[in-house]
């Protein structure tokens, strides 16, 4: 099969940037939904802190004010578990998607008890003393969610007066939740994990929609540089390389009258043609000498 010079360019060319196209649209996929990753990891920290916050105010400043009280009633406010799920709740009704929960493997809340899944992040967690943050992914009703898990830990031994026995257990708090829940647990001990779940929708969705811009931006761009080089290649190289090729074939010919190559410029071709006009100028030299 004959190939022009400008079809061997082009099919050069288009091959480099197929390969090239590909490798990037790999790399910036690749690059987005780990950003995307990233910043639905931030969103879930940040909750994370929050809760942290709720509940170190509530141990330092709510629990006091409420020791005395607590004889006669029970409120669960002064529980810093109990103010850090009804803060981040008020928090999440504007993002219905978002969730946190503080999942517990025998809590005195029956709404804290971990789920299925739950259950093992918080047993993963129990296993690993010293891991001090989970991470993982999982198919939600509304997509992939992302979460993350830190351990509840019983560091303070005045949380064991709620959490020991039914029988050493504040009346108040037993009337509430029952005798049967909450109960035997030890200081150190992980019974349960802060699990924030936050979908990742959004950022892949935006991510996905940066990609298709890239990809489609580099091609405008490959597009433009094929164009203007097919345009270069036909005005410098191939257009004057047939010019010079008719003025060769007219001298071959023994037309020695036909118009000389252009060869203005400092470039190969016209370095070529100067030497072809040498060359045609002094084969016509050659040839009157003979026919005297």
């Amino acid at each position: 099969m004959k190939l022009s010079i400008a079809a061997k360019f082009n099919l050069v060319f288009v091959s480099i940037f197929a390969v090239g196209f590909l490798a990037a649209g790999v790399v910036a996929d690749r690059l987005l939904k780990e950003s995307a990753r990233e910043e639905t990891l931030q969103n879930a920290r940040l909750l994370l802190e929050a809760a942290k916050s709720v509940r170190g105010y509530t141990a330092s400043q709510i629990q006091p004010l409420l020791k005395n009280q607590m004889k006669f009633e029970f409120h669960p406010q002064s529980v810093p578990s109990y103010s850090a799920v009804e803060n981040l709740n008020v928090i999440l009704k504007s993002y219905p998607d978002f969730s946190y929960k503080e999942a517990t493997l025998n809590p005195t809340n029956l709404r804290d008890k971990a789920s299925d899944w739950e259950v093992d992040v918080v047993q993963t967690l129990r296993n690993k003393p010293d891991m001090k943050e989970f991470v993982g992914e999982r198919d939600t009703a509304t997509g992939r969610s992302l979460y993350i898990a830190r351990p509840l830990q019983i560091k303070d031994p005045v949380c064991l007066g709620c959490h020991t026995t039914a029988a050493d257990a504040p009346k108040t708090m037993v009337d509430i939740y029952g005798p049967n829940n909450g109960f035997g647990w030890k200081l150190n001990e992980v019974v349960g994990a802060q699990v924030i779940s936050v979908p990742m929708a959004v950022p892949l969705a935006r991510a996905d929609s940066i990609f298709k811009t890239f990809m489609a931006s580099l091609f405008g761009v490959f597009v433009a540089v094929f164009i203007a080089l097919n345009v270069m290649v036909h005005l410098f190289v191939t257009r004057r390389i047939k010019v010079l090729a008719t003025v060769a074939d007219d001298v071959s010919m023994g037309k020695f009258e036909a118009d000389e190559f252009d060869v203005k410029g400092n470039d190969e071709i016209s370095g070529l043609g100067r030497s072809f006009n040498r060359m045609r100028t002094s084969l016509n030299s050659a040839l009157k000498m003979l026919e005297e």
